[in-house]
């Protein structure tokens, strides 16, 4: 009887150690659950706080724009704004369309050479046809007087490439005529608020700060406005600039290449 109660009493014992010990565990795994979920509210609650000051940081610098392009005065500052619009306008257009005139030159002669020698020149020109951009165009114009000869092609080829590009650099000229006016603006803007600050001080017969720091404020700020358009503008005509002669490039040493297979075509022929 003593035994079967002792091993009663312990049975007991080891069950509630057993089940203290699961409930520290249990314990300890809540707390590594709120560990863990704690680290992962927090940058939730900094990247929240940190896309508030974003956002009011862009409104407050939107704020700001609008007051000093008022403080500029709507003429001169509007005239600014306008370059910006127009030259912007014709860069993201010249953007697109020689991108859409960059094709694989390495391709399209491959294409070429090939449908030569299965279709002939017939073949060739239906390539070329359905291929965009002015290397493509080149090659049509050259292939199409195939029959007239390899000098009436090269003459052909120059003369077409030359049209192209002209098409390419369609609309620099506009870009760098409001890269140079936006600039000359500001300025005229900034002799113009000088002017006005001089004109105050001799309608007041005294040298006041706010009186001049009016007008010098204006100068200044068309000023800078009208730098800042040209420097957007002409990191623009740059990248233009650079394609315009990559494509060029390109269509040179198509040309080449084009003369060289319709002379192995002759031969074989």
């Amino acid at each position: 009887m003593r035994k079967l109660l002792a091993l009663l009493s312990i049975s007991g014992l080891l069950f509630i150690g057993v089940s203290n010990l699961k409930a520290q565990e249990n314990q300890a795994q809540d707390e590594v659950k709120v560990e863990q979920a704690q680290p992962a509210t927090q940058p939730q609650e900094q990247s929240a706080t940190a896309a508030a000051a974003e956002d009011e940081g862009l409104s407050a610098l939107h704020q700001q724009l609008k007051i000093k392009f008022i403080e500029g005065g709507a003429g001169f500052m509007g005239v600014v704004l306008l370059c910006l619009i127009f030259g912007l306008a014709l860069a993201i257009e010249r953007i697109i369309y020689l991108n859409l005139a960059s094709v694989d030159t390495e391709k399209l002669l491959k294409d070429v050479e090939e449908a030569l020698e299965q279709k002939g020149v017939d073949g060739a020109l239906e390539v070329c046809r359905n291929t965009r951009g002015p290397i493509a165009s080149i090659f049509y114009q050259g292939l199409s007087r195939m029959d007239e000869g390899l000098e009436v092609v090269e003459k052909s080829v120059i003369s077409y490439g030359s049209v192209q590009t002209g098409q390419l650099e369609k609309g620099l000229t506009w870009i760098s005529l409001f890269i140079a006016l936006a600039p000359m603006l500001g300025f005229m803007g900034t002799v113009i608020g000088m002017i006005g600050a001089f004109d105050a001080i001799e309608a007041a017969g005294d040298i006041s700060p706010s009186l001049v720091a009016g007008g010098i404020k204006v100068a200044l700020i068309t000023t800078v406005f009208g730098l800042v358009v040209a420097i957007i503008l002409q990191v623009f005509y740059n990248y233009l600039v650079n394609k315009i002669d990559a494509i060029v490039n390109n269509m040179e040493d198509a040309s080449i290449s084009l003369l060289d297979i319709l002379t192995k075509y002759n031969r074989k022929r």
